[in-house]
């Protein structure tokens, strides 16, 4: 496994004290008493609604927000609540379909901030097969964003993905970082990474033609504990770690990796997404701006992290025909930087530790109740 400083820049940006792991304790209680992620100066009165709470970061975000003591943090996803990767009792838990005009203005009354992060989404297999659904996502901004005009809302937040960058720019595997300018001329991924760039455009125009306060992060390849591992919507850290650990517990050692395994990426821990999206929403940054990791690496160098971490040697076997993407993407964080003064600082290997503890406890559990994982529940 390459390291950042192997792959050409200093190692020193990035924390060498860990993930916390008093955030991932099986009682949500727990997890709510916590000292919280972010700690800039908020207005706890403020009412904030979440959107795509029941999903993987949007479950982390509430749960920070509850840390940091809002009056009212209200919750709201398509899923109900049984089937959310997170739900805290604190919140105001809502189950409604964004998709839906009206019910996006009752999620939003009163609302102060509002950060949107529901989508129909997935890992590279699920958006290269479901490119209608993903784009019919375009209906829940849009009407999040008539509701936060009309609701007076003060900042809303917007999930952007780097899948809106040009593919022609990401066709080798030693790819130059991408900086928010390259989303144009636009030829994002088709289906997912095209509503993303439109959703990106309707939050500008609200903001220069209604005075919607606007923000939008472009998400990098998010990994960590609470996400989904199996089911068909998992993404690569996930699903290989999966993989990995059915082959130690089966005692198989082989593991099939989609593509030849030379793509890069870059991959950011959950707790520094959920910083770095508090971090944008309080910020004066107007335009689309990268949140995600700088350390490139291969999806084989993934997998010795991986193995390293599930504590197995594994027989790799490549997969040609399965979906795998771009050749090569990364996050240039010279704007962040300049901006914010910080970066996602956890290792890829002090997150997939942790991560891959995560999975492996819940797919124990399951394996010895013979139960099924509430995870590859549909959403």
């Amino acid at each position: 496994m390459s390291n950042a400083s192997e792959n050409g820049r200093s190692s020193a940006r990035h924390s060498t004290t860990g993930p916390r792991t008093d955030l991932l304790s099986s009682n949500p209680t727990d997890r709510v008493e916590a000292a919280s992620i972010f700690q800039g100066d908020v207005d706890t009165d403020n009412t904030v609604v979440v959107c795509g709470a029941g999903g993987f970061i949007g479950g982390h975000l509430v749960a920070d927000l509850l840390r940091q003591g809002f009056s009212e943090v209200r919750a709201v996803d398509i899923k109900p609540p049984n089937q959310w990767f997170q739900k805290f009792p604190q919140a105001d838990n809502r189950s409604l379909d964004l998709r839906e005009k009206e019910n996006c203005y009752r999620a939003l009354e009163n609302a102060d901030h509002v950060y949107n992060l529901a989508a129909d989404m997935g890992g590279m297999g699920f958006i290269e097969n479901n490119k209608a659904l993903c784009m019919l996502s375009v209906t829940i901004n849009t009407h999040l964003l008539m509701a936060a005009r009309d609701n007076d809302v003060d900042r809303y937040f917007y999930s952007s993905s780097a899948c809106v960058y040009n593919q022609e720019l990401q066709d080798t595997a030693d790819v130059e970082p991408l900086s928010e300018e390259d989303a144009y001329p636009a030829l994002a991924e088709d289906g997912y990474g095209w509503e993303k760039l439109f959703s990106e455009r309707m939050c500008r125009h609200f903001r220069e033609d209604f005075d919607v306060t606007t923000r939008v992060a472009r998400y990098h390849n998010v990994y960590g504990p609470f996400g989904t591992y199996d089911g068909g919507r998992e993404k690569a850290p996930a699903a290989l770690t999966r993989k990995a650990i059915e082959a130690k517990l089966s005692g198989s050692g082989d593991i099939v990796i989609w593509g030849n395994g030379t793509q890069t990426r870059s991959f950011m821990y959950v707790d520094d997404c959920v910083k770095g999206t508090q971090k944008i929403m309080h910020s004066d940054i107007t335009e689309p701006i990268n949140l995600g990791s700088d350390d490139l690496v291969t999806i084989n160098q993934l997998v010795d992290v991986i193995e390293e971490a599930v504590e197995v040697d594994l027989d790799r076997e490549y997969d040609l025909t399965k979906p795998q993407g771009v050749d090569g993407r990364n996050s240039d964080n010279t704007k962040i930087l300049e901006e914010l003064g910080w970066e996602p600082p956890t290792a890829l290997r002090d997150g997939m530790e942790v991560t891959a503890k995560w999975i492996e406890q819940q797919m124990r559990t399951h394996r010895e109740e013979e139960t099924t994982s509430r995870f590859a529940v549909p959403h």
